[in-house]
């Protein structure tokens, strides 16, 4: 059994057909079934792959119609719990909080040691984003390590951790916020920003003043993955979903639908599993 909500559990046959079953209370399980959901927990703030509009509270993203289609291959009802970089392990590790994360979460050693992951679906790595005139300035590490240098990172993820790693000589400033922290580069006030080639390539495709820097030679090489709880039941069903997706076009539908890169902003391509 699968618990996706107090009192709501999942019920998995060997063809992988779902049922819901109240295992609380009194009566026939039976009687007046209740509705199944599917609590995901997304930052919001990751575009292209999640974004919460502030003025609608609506999501989107890639992520965000993969989930879609996670929940319509559950029959269940979707119900997104808005979660942050500083705050993510801690959610998918609260009891009741998250039945999955998705929104461009990185598979690393610390965070396999807390949650379940799916196969991977997207291989990303770290690379700058800067103004167009900064980009040959900040083609390596070397040129970016320096105290000279103003390097802007959102806290609590894999780029703050790859920056404090590899970046101790910078002139490092903390944006919360990182729907925003692109405006802080364009108006100078900041020089670059290390983050990954899906991030870099869509942002600089939405604005002509950023460029991303070589993302088909990133920094490092990362797996994008969905994440669960430790020992979740769900974890089977949700691989289950994503081999078909990755195998029927659903991902790459998904892909195509938010990705609008323009030939000069950027050069090379991203290696879409399953594409």
């Amino acid at each position: 059994m699968v618990q996706l909500s107090p009192g709501v559990y999942w019920t998995a046959a060997v063809v992988g057909v779902f049922s819901a079953t109240v295992v609380a209370g009194t009566g026939s399980s039976h009687a007046a079934e209740p509705a199944k959901v599917l609590k995901v927990c997304t930052t919001g703030d990751y575009r292209p792959l999640t974004y919460r509009d502030p003025s609608t509270g609506n999501f989107s993203g890639i992520d965000i119609d993969m989930a879609r289609s996670f929940a319509d291959y559950l029959d269940a009802r979707l119900v997104f719990v808005q979660t942050s970089w500083p705050t993510l392990m801690d959610d998918i590790t609260t009891q009741g909080k998250c039945d999955i994360a998705m929104g461009g979460i990185s598979v690393t050693p610390q965070r396999q040691q807390q949650a379940n992951f799916t196969q991977s679906y997207l291989q990303d790595g770290k690379t700058p984003i800067t103004t167009s005139g900064n980009a040959e300035r900040f083609q390596t590490l070397k040129q970016i390590n320096r105290k000279d240098v103003k390097v802007i990172v959102n806290p609590g993820g894999t780029n703050a951790a790859f920056v404090k790693e590899h970046l101790p000589d910078a002139t490092v400033i903390t944006w919360p916020d990182n729907t925003t922290i692109f405006e802080q580069i364009i108006r100078g006030r900041a020089d670059v920003m290390i983050t990954d080639s899906i991030e870099a390539k869509y942002q600089a495709s939405q604005n002509p003043r950023l460029v991303a820097v070589h993302p088909d030679a990133p920094f490092t090489a990362s797996e994008k993955s969905y994440m669960l709880p430790k020992g979740s039941p769900l974890t089977n069903p949700a691989d289950t979903w994503l081999t078909d997706a990755l195998k029927d076009g659903t991902f790459q539908h998904a892909y195509d639908r938010w990705i609008h890169t323009s030939p000069t902003a950027t050069v090379g391509t991203l290696k879409k599993y399953g594409a």
